[in-house]
C-alpha cells in the first residue's frame, strides 16, 4: 500500500484507470471545474488526476454543465426521424437518457469512479437548486450508480461557508422532491415544445420552433407590435411661461388646469387664448411646499438586474454581458457567480465586505473607504439567498488593465452597484411652486440636494431617467411673493405611443410576467418564477433572434412577420404567460411534496395532445 502512496505522490498528473483502488473513498461532484477547485482547497485534495482531484480520503470531479440529455424522438424509433402529422403526438412511455456528444469523455469517468469498489459515498455538490439537481441526478440515474448520497447545498463558496457546509451535508433523499420537480419540468419542455415544434412546422410550411418560454416571450413582444401599430396619436397643447423675480431671477412654470391638476389643453385656440392672457401680466407666487425625500441605496445585482444596467448604459446584449460575467468569474475570479436570481447576501458573507472594499483598486478605493459595509436587511438576508447571493467583488488584487474594455466596463457596474449598497441614502428637497397670473395657475418643480449619500458614486455620470422626470433649479422664492410674466409660450405636442421593447424592458417584463395575468395564485406562481431563470433568459432572447421571429433595430426588439404569424396562429393556451404560472405553480408543488409529479405529466400529455389537434385544424 505505502508503495502505491508513493508512486501516486511522484506523478503530478494520472488518469483514473490508471490508480490502483486503494482506499474506501468519497466522491465529491461539482457543476463546474472552478467549484471543484474551490472544494479541493477547502479540503486540502491537492493531487490532480485527468478530469478529477484526489486526495487519501476524497476523490473529487465534475460535470461540465448537462452532460446527460433527454432521448430525441428517434432514439425510440428510427422512424420518427421524419417528420410527419400521423406520427404525433410521440410521447414516450419512459423517457430515456443519453451521454450529450461533446462531454462524452467526462462523463464516461463519473461512471467509473461512480461505480468503482474505492468509493463507498456520493455527494451531489451541483448547484443549489433545481437544475442543479437534475444534472447530478441525470448523471448518477445513467451511471447505475446505487450509492449513498449526500447533499452539499451552499449559497456561497467562501472557504467559511463550505467548510460549515461540508460538516452540516443531509441525506440526499431530502431532496428527491426537488429531483422529482426538476425530472417533471425537463420532460414536460421536451413533450410540449417537441410535439407543438414539429405540429406546427408541418402544418405552416416553415420551421417555427415554440416553448413554454419561448412563446410567450415572443408573444409579449408581438402584442407590444400590434399596441404601437394600432395606436392613434391624439394632440394636444400646453403653456409654457417664464417667471422673473425682483432679483432678476427666471424660472419656468406649467399652466395647469386644476382638478385633476393636468397640464394637457386640448385645443390650440384655448393654449393660445391662455398664453395671450398671461404675457406680459403680473403674477404672485401662490404657494411654496418643500418636501425633504429620501432615496435608500441601490439593491446588489441579479444577473437579471445586471443586463438591464449594461443595456441601458452600455447598449450590451443580454447574452454580452452574461458572457462578459462569466469570464469575470471564471476567468478572472474578480467577481462572485453571476448566474445568479438573489439581490441579497447570506450573514456569512459579511465578515468579507470590508476586506473586500477595503481591496479595491483606484479610483475606486478612496469611494470605498466612504462605504459602511453594515449588515442592512436591504443587503443581508438568509432567507431570501436562493441557489446563490448577489453579485459582488471578490476582492481580487489582478490589475484592471488585464481586463479587456468591454469587461471593465461591466466590471465598473458591479463595482459601482457595490460600494453604492453601502452608502447613505440620497436625500434632496422637492419643491413645487404655483404662480397665479390673471387667476390662472401654473406649476414649477425643483429638486435641491441636500445629502449626496450613494449618488456621490455615480457622480461621473448623468442620472437614468427621463428628461421630463428631471426637476429644475429653482430660486429662493416665497409665498406672496410679485413675480413678471416675461415670456408665455404654446407647446404643441402628441401623445406617444408605447415604446418597442429593449432587452432591458423585455427582461424586466420576463421577470415579471404575472402584470400580465388576472388570476391572484397565478400571479403568484410567476411572481416566484417569471418567464425563464435569469440564467436562461439572455439565451431565450437569442434564440427568438436566431429562429427569425425577432430582430434587433439599435437597442429595439421588433418581431418578424414570421414571429407575428406564428403568435397568430398558436392556441391562447400556448402564447399566454398563465401555461408557464400554472406549470410553476405545479412544480413548486412537487419540489414542496404537495403533488405526485406523475398527476402533472398526466396532464402535459394531454396538454401535447391537444396542440397537436389544433395544429391539424390549420
Amino acid at each position: 500500500m505505502g508503495k502505491i502512496y508513493a508512486a501516486l505522490a511522484e506523478k503530478k498528473s494520472c488518469t483514473y484507470t490508471q490508480r490502483n483502488e486503494i482506499a474506501i473513498k468519497t466522491l465529491i461532484i461539482a457543476e463546474k471545474p472552478s467549484v471543484a477547485r474551490d472544494i479541493a482547497r477547502v479540503l486540502k485534495c491537492n493531487q490532480k488526476g485527468d478530469g478529477f482531484l484526489h486526495s487519501p480520503t476524497h476523490i473529487i470531479s465534475w460535470a461540465i454543465g448537462h452532460l446527460v440529455t433527454l432521448n430525441e424522438p428517434e432514439d425510440y424509433d428510427p422512424s420518427l426521424k421524419k417528420w410527419r402529422m400521423d406520427h404525433l403526438p410521440i410521447i414516450p412511455a419512459q423517457m430515456g437518457l443519453k451521454a450529450m456528444p461533446k462531454t462524452k469523455k467526462q462523463l464516461s469517468l463519473l461512471k467509473k469512479i461512480l461505480n468503482s469498489k474505492e468509493v463507498s459515498q456520493i455527494v451531489c455538490a451541483t448547484d443549489s437548486g433545481r437544475e442543479g439537481e437534475l444534472i447530478f441526478r441525470y448523471i448518477y440515474q445513467w451511471a447505475g450508480c446505487k450509492k449513498p448520497v449526500k447533499r452539499l447545498w451552499v449559497s456561497s463558496l467562501t472557504d467559511a461557508a463550505l467548510e460549515k457546509a461540508l460538516a452540516n451535508m443531509k441525506d440526499g433523499h431530502e431532496y428527491d422532491n426537488l429531483y422529482h420537480s426538476a425530472r417533471a419540468r425537463a420532460e414536460a419542455d421536451w413533450l410540449v415544445g417537441m410535439n407543438a415544434t414539429r405540429a406546427y412546422t408541418l402544418k405552416g410550411g416553415d420551421l417555427l420552433p415554440m416553448g413554454r418560454v419561448q412563446t410567450p416571450t415572443l408573444a409579449i413582444i408581438v402584442n407590444r407590435h400590434h399596441e404601437i401599430a394600432a395606436f392613434v396619436p391624439e394632440n394636444y397643447w400646453e403653456v409654457a411661461a417664464d417667471f422673473l423675480t425682483e432679483n432678476g431671477e427666471v424660472y419656468k412654470g406649467m399652466y395647469f388646469a386644476g382638478d385633476p391638476a393636468t397640464e394637457r389643453i386640448s385645443t390650440e385656440a384655448e393654449a393660445k387664448a391662455i398664453a395671450e392672457k398671461v404675457n406680459g401680466q403680473p403674477g404672485v407666487v401662490v404657494s411654496v411646499e418643500t418636501e425633504e425625500k429620501r432615496q435608500p441605496p441601490p439593491q446588489l445585482f441579479d444577473l437579471t438586474e445586471l443586463q438591464r444596467e449594461c443595456n441601458r448604459r452600455l447598449g450590451f446584449s443580454a447574452k454580452k454581458t452574461l458572457e462578459i460575467a462569466q469570464s469575470l468569474y471564471e476567468k478572472h475570479k474578480m467577481i462572485t457567480y453571476p448566474r445568479t436570481d438573489s439581490r441579497y447576501l447570506s450573514q456569512d458573507i459579511v465578515p468579507k465586505l470590508k476586506p473586500t472594499l477595503d481591496s479595491l483598486h483606484p479610483p475606486y478605493d478612496a469611494l470605498a473607504q466612504k462605504a459602511n459595509p453594515t449588515a442592512s436587511p436591504r443587503i443581508v438576508n438568509d432567507s431570501k439567498v436562493t441557489d446563490h447571493h448577489a453579485i459582488i467583488p471578490t476582492g481580487s488584487k489582478k490589475p484592471l488593465d488585464a481586463l479587456s474594455k468591454d469587461e471593465l466596463a461591466v466590471y465598473d457596474r458591479i463595482l459601482r452597484n457595490f460600494i453604492a449598497a453601502f452608502f447613505p441614502v440620497y436625500v434632496y428637497e422637492a419643491t413645487t411652486v404655483v404662480t397665479a397670473v390673471q387667476e390662472l395657475l401654473f406649476r414649477s418643480r425643483g429638486r435641491v440636494d441636500k445629502h449626496l449619500g450613494w449618488r456621490e458614486v455615480y457622480s461621473h455620470e448623468k442620472p437614468a431617467t427621463k428628461p421630463d422626470e428631471q426637476e429644475a433649479t429653482l430660486p429662493p422664492l416665497s409665498q406672496n411673493q410679485p413675480v413678471q410674466t416675461k415670456k408665455a409660450e404654446v407647446l404643441h405636442k402628441k401623445t406617444q405611443p408605447p415604446k418597442p421593447y429593449t432587452e432591458a424592458t423585455l427582461l424586466s417584463a420576463m421577470e415579471h410576467a404575472g402584470r400580465f395575468v388576472e388570476d391572484d395564485e397565478l400571479k403568484e406562481a410567476l411572481k416566484a418564477s417569471g418567464l425563464g431563470t435569469p440564467a436562461t433568459r439572455a439565451a431565450m432572447i437569442e434564440k427568438l433572434i436566431s429562429s427569425g421571429y425577432v430582430t434587433r433595430n439599435k437597442k429595439n426588439l421588433i418581431p418578424t412577420d414570421k414571429g407575428i404569424n406564428l403568435i397568430a396562429i398558436v392556441p391562447p393556451e400556448m402564447r399566454q404567460p398563465e401555461t408557464t404560472g400554472k406549470w410553476e405553480r405545479a412544480l413548486t408543488r412537487i419540489a414542496h411534496g404537495e403533488m405526485d409529479a406523475s398527476k402533472f405529466m398526466d396532464s402535459i400529455k394531454r396538454y401535447a395532445q391537444y396542440l397537436v389537434q389544433e395544429a391539424g385544424k390549420m
